[in-house]
């Protein structure tokens, strides 16, 4: 008997997804790019650092970010500062705490715990505490919570064993509440994150903010030490802490793999660019210009930054060592007159010494400067300033990590460096020529008593550039390239070019001289060529017309004589044939 049951349709397994570990963004500039999207959502993250590194600020802002940005209420749980002068403290940031309070985007709330009181009243533990963060997470729908800071809240329990209990029943009340929690630790010894050595542990994310002085010189960092479940960056970030909160900043190891377009642009100066090719840099390119002092390096970055203003390109300008209305006044001597940018928007200057912070500091500012004016054109002038406030390892470092987000973003950069005079001029005082795609070099020639500039291309990456040395001088009219005059010693400059020239002026003009006289001799042969065969001709036709009547007379005389001799003929009644053969006797005789 055949089967006739029908059979279930059976279903096709799809392969399962495995869950993902939800994140929650913290709106911290460039911590939920090392993060991979920001805190673990429904999990504890401890923050932890010394006195004075941000704990408390980061996590307000954890809060206010999330409030405002990701709609996401939170409550912020104080165990030292009261809420006045929280709200004082953040104010200068721009967090204006009272307003998100009334909005019921926020919750704040300050408990005192002091230890005499608790050895008053009895057995201390968490139960109270989790009764008040319950109710006020209810009040406001809280998603996120900040507890600052545990020291504070578990200082009153001398005892270890409840202290590590306690601690545990916190971290996992939070962890079951779903709340993306923050708690703050400070952290005493460089060796380890916290006081207890616990809360580490515990906590699925694990942040350390370092506030260190070298050198007289202050730098905050910020490094990720445990995340549970998700890849993260492990070096040390430099952050900044600001009018606008925190900043870190991310790149420390980008790939390799940005955009190189072939475009090109001016360098501002002509005959520059006929050196590189015919068409100045390639855009996104990284440009070092090295040279000792006065040799004009802010003059050919002026007319660089000049050029991409004309075609309508933003430009920033870092200045580290004159202020912009000095840098505007001077190179308005040379022709060259930045002020109507400015005052258009396409120019903007950022001046200060690097000494008004650290190394990191220098490049979090920059890299906020260029995030908030998109310029297609970055200047730095010098780079060599930054080793006043570092070494330079960290200088390489902090240019490496600058020219990676200039050219993640097709940003040309030109660098100027201050080469030490005496010595050798190919050794870049912030040894990062290996970094950069093109590479100009300025330099001072001293030659018979003179001291004059000039220039060569000794690096560009994916071009044919000129590998001449150049004498350039800088004019009421900007820079000008000069001709290569070549003499026995090598190249000329100054007066020695000068009397070069003049030699090959006169040499010029006596070669155009003479080519004048020998045109001037060949068309006088020419005239006297025509003349002649004019009057050959003449006398040709007369020659002609004479032969021409010879030779008519001759046949006409022929002519008659024939016909006297036949009429001779006829009248002596002469035999036909013979007048037959004489009448053909002149035939056989032209035979």
């Amino acid at each position: 008997m055949p089967d006739t049951r029908r059979k279930r349709p059976t279903k096709a397994r799809s392969p399962k997804t495995p869950k993902k570990l939800l994140k929650s963004p913290t709106g911290i500039q460039g911590l939920d790019e090392i993060t991979g999207g920001g805190l673990p959502t429904g999990r504890p993250t401890l923050v932890s650092g010394g006195a004075g590194s941000g704990k408390t600020l980061f996590g307000l802002e954890f809060l206010v970010r999330g409030a405002t940005q990701f709609d996401e209420p939170g409550v912020f749980i104080s165990f030292e500062e009261t809420l006045p002068d929280l709200a004082v403290n953040v104010a200068s940031l721009g967090f204006d705490l009272d307003q998100l309070v009334k909005e019921k985007k926020l919750f704040l709330d300050h408990v005192h715990i002091a230890r005499n009181e608790i050895a008053e009243t009895g057995e201390y533990d968490l139960d109270g505490l989790f009764i008040r963060i319950a109710d006020a997470v209810r009040q406001v729908g809280a998603k996120r919570i900040v507890l600052d800071t545990l020291e504070a809240l578990f200082s009153a329990l001398p005892n270890p064993g409840i202290l590590r209990a306690e601690i545990r029943r916190l971290f996992g009340w939070l962890k079951d509440e779903g709340l993306t929690t923050v708690l703050t630790a400070e952290r005493d010894r460089p060796d380890q994150l916290t006081r207890h050595g616990i809360e580490e542990f515990v906590s699925d994310c694990v942040i350390v903010l370092d506030h260190r002085i070298r050198d007289e010189v202050s730098t905050r960092r910020l490094r990720i030490v445990k995340y549970r479940g998700s890849t993260h960056g492990t070096n040390e970030y430099p952050f900044l802490i600001d009018q606008h909160g925190l900043s870190v900043l991310p790149i420390s190891s980008l790939g390799l793999d940005h955009h190189a377009p072939l475009e090109r642009i001016s360098t501002g100066i002509e005959r520059l660019d006929g050196m590189m090719g015919g068409k100045g840099f390639f855009r996104g390119s990284s440009i070092l210009m090295s040279g000792t002092s006065g040799t004009g390096k802010t003059s050919v970055a002026a007319h660089f930054v000049d050029a991409a203003c004309r075609r309508g390109e933003r430009c920033l300008y870092f200045a580290f060592e004159e202020s912009p209305r000095q840098i505007v006044r001077n190179l308005r001597s040379i022709g060259i007159d930045l002020e109507p940018w400015m005052k258009n928007g396409l120019l903007q200057f950022h001046a200060a010494r690097p000494t008004y912070g650290g190394i990191e500091e220098v490049l979090l500012v920059t890299h906020k400067e260029i995030a908030s004016f998109q310029p297609s054109v970055v200047v730095v002038d010098p780079i060599t300033n930054l080793l006043t406030v570092s070494t330079m390892n960290e200088v390489r470092s902090m240019l490496t990590r600058l020219i990676d987000v200039l050219k993640t973003q097709q940003i040309t950069a030109l660098f100027a460096s201050l080469t030490a005079a005496g010595g050798d001029l190919e050794t870049n005082e912030a040894d990062v020529s290996s970094l950069m795609d093109t590479w100009l070099l300025l330099k001072t020639v001293e030659v018979g008593g003179e001291r004059n500039r000039a220039m060569y291309v000794l690096k560009s990456r994916g071009m044919n550039h000129s590998n001449q040395i150049r004498e350039f001088v800088i004019t009421n009219d900007g820079v000008r390239l000069l001709d290569v005059y070549l003499g026995p010693e090598g190249v000329l400059t100054g007066s020695a070019r000068m009397s070069q020239e003049a030699r090959e002026k006169a040499e010029s003009t006596f070669r155009s001289q003479q080519t004048l006289g020998r045109g001037r001799e060949l068309e006088r042969k020419r005239q006297i060529f025509e003349a002649r065969m004019t009057m050959l001709k003449a006398e040709f036709e007369v020659e002609e017309e004479v032969i021409q009547q010879s030779i008519s007379e001759s046949k006409l005389l022929d002519a008659e004589v024939l016909e006297g001799r036949g009429q001779m003929e006829q009248s002596r009644e002469a035999d036909a044939s013979a007048y037959t053969k004489v009448k053909r006797a002149p035939a056989s005789q032209r035979r």
